[in-house]
């Protein structure tokens, strides 16, 4: 029942408690809770020195909170501090890249806007895996070069902006499932200045990300609609499954995990659901089916968090914020390795690169999700903010101050942990 789906998933007859049990299984994994208590278990273990490959050392905790603190205050003095969501990466220089559509984007009416905002957003978010250290894009509008997250950001607008994504020449504001199936790899290319001497991580994965998310969008008519399927039509199915202008986040969460859940390769799956960023760690008890499985759910996490503003905007409330997660990510998880809250025991672990299923990266990973909750509370407590949100916190944040410390590390800014990235892993 428990299979990757790199390989051919093979159909199960099961009885109906089964197939509950199943069904059971397969929606903790999809929750903020299992990303949280799976983590905690690692992260203890980590604490008494019982893992193989980190161990962790809270008496750094207060040193990287400090250090956290100071850059969100260089950031934010005023203390107004948005959610960490793809549309800080949408911004130039302060300006939204949406205004570059002129008039004809202030015209449309609102919810078709929101719908917009939502195709460009998601297909943003799912091209932002690592980038690698020698990609550039030079932003044809303003001539600058950009890197990493930003870089991928302007790209991903630009080739939303010209209809890349779009079957409709007369409407290239859109994300649709017919462009994305006959998506190529040259096209993508270009439209990321991809060349021999600039070349992307994880390209091709990249492009049959986007081909498997047409295949989808086709495959799942209520969330994207039976005609003309597209992301956007996600808005329609949110506000239908409000309560009085009323929205979870952790139905936001899990509508994304179910509705793009089999767009990802090669991940574990449970009687052929495939479950995404989830990833088997021996150290836990295999106490049953998906014992051993830690969710991180990163990028479906961070989509949740990019889709806040663009919904409440149409007048919802998102309820709930703070079940979700902080992202196990490598900026995150970066500055934890570099300010020795995390201690590798092993130094080749920093000299040589690692697969997405390596427990050294699946330790890093879910220490990173508990690290950063225990930091959050001494920064509010330092800020003197109780109500600040964990995405507030990690856009002040821990992503900067990971960044940062990064670049003070290694001139290249490189985390300290290399990732073997095919264009799907965070």
């Amino acid at each position: 029942m428990l299979e990757n789906t790199a390989s051919e998933n093979t159909a199960l007859e099961n009885t109906a408690p089964e197939n509950t049990a199943l069904e059971d299984v397969v929606n903790y994994l999809r929750s903020p809770q299992a990303i949280r208590e799976r983590s905690a278990q690692l992260f203890e273990l980590a604490c008494d020195n019982e893992l193989s490959h980190f161990r962790c050392d809270l008496s750094r905790l207060d040193a990287v909170a400090d250090f956290v603190v100071a850059v969100t205050q260089e950031a934010y003095p005023t203390g107004q501090i948005p959610v960490h969501s793809r549309w800080r990466h949408l911004e130039l220089h302060g300006q939204s890249l949406l205004t570059r559509l002129g008039e004809a984007w202030q015209v449309l009416p609102s919810r078709e806007q929101v719908r917009a905002r939502l195709d460009l957003v998601i297909v943003s978010v799912l091209l932002d895996a690592g980038a690698g250290s020698r990609w550039r894009y030079v932003d044809p509008i303003s001539g600058e070069s950009f890197q990493r997250s930003e870089g991928l950001a302007i790209a991903s607008f630009q080739a939303f902006a010209q209809g890349l994504f779009s079957a409709d020449p007369k409407q290239p504001w859109r994300v649709d499932a017919a462009a994305l199936q006959q998506l190529s790899v040259g096209q993508l290319a270009d439209a990321f200045q991809v060349t021999s001497e600039n070349p992307l991580v994880g390209l091709e994965g990249r492009c049959q990300l986007l081909q498997s998310l047409g295949n989808e969008l086709i495959a799942q008519p209520r969330f994207f609609g039976a005609s003309q399927p597209r992301l956007g039509n996600l808005v329609d199915y949110f506000l239908s499954q409000a309560d009085g202008g009323d929205l979870k986040a952790a139905q936001i969460l899990k509508t994304l995990l179910v509705s793009l859940g089999q767009i990802w390769p090669g991940r574990v799956a449970i009687s052929g659901t495939n479950l995404g960023d989830v990833w088997p760690h021996e150290a836990l008890p295999d106490n049953g089916l998906g014992g051993q499985l830690v969710p991180f759910h990163k990028l479906s996490q961070w989509l949740t968090y990019s889709l806040l503003e663009p919904l409440e905007s149409l007048g919802l409330t998102i309820t709930g914020q703070s079940e979700l997660t902080g992202l196990a990510e490598y900026r995150n998880g970066g500055l934890c390795i570099d300010l020795g809250l995390f201690v590798p025991k092993d130094p080749q672990i920093l000299s040589q690169p690692h697969p997405p299923d390596s427990p050294v990266v699946v330790e890093w990973r879910a220490l990173t999700v508990i690290a950063l909750d225990r930091i959050a509370e001494r920064v509010r407590d330092q800020l003197s903010a109780p109500d600040l949100t964990l995405p507030e916190i990690l856009q002040g944040g821990t992503w900067s101050a990971g960044r940062r410390i990064a670049k003070q590390k290694r001139p290249d800014g490189t985390p300290p942990i290399q990732i073997l990235s095919d264009g799907t892993v965070f």
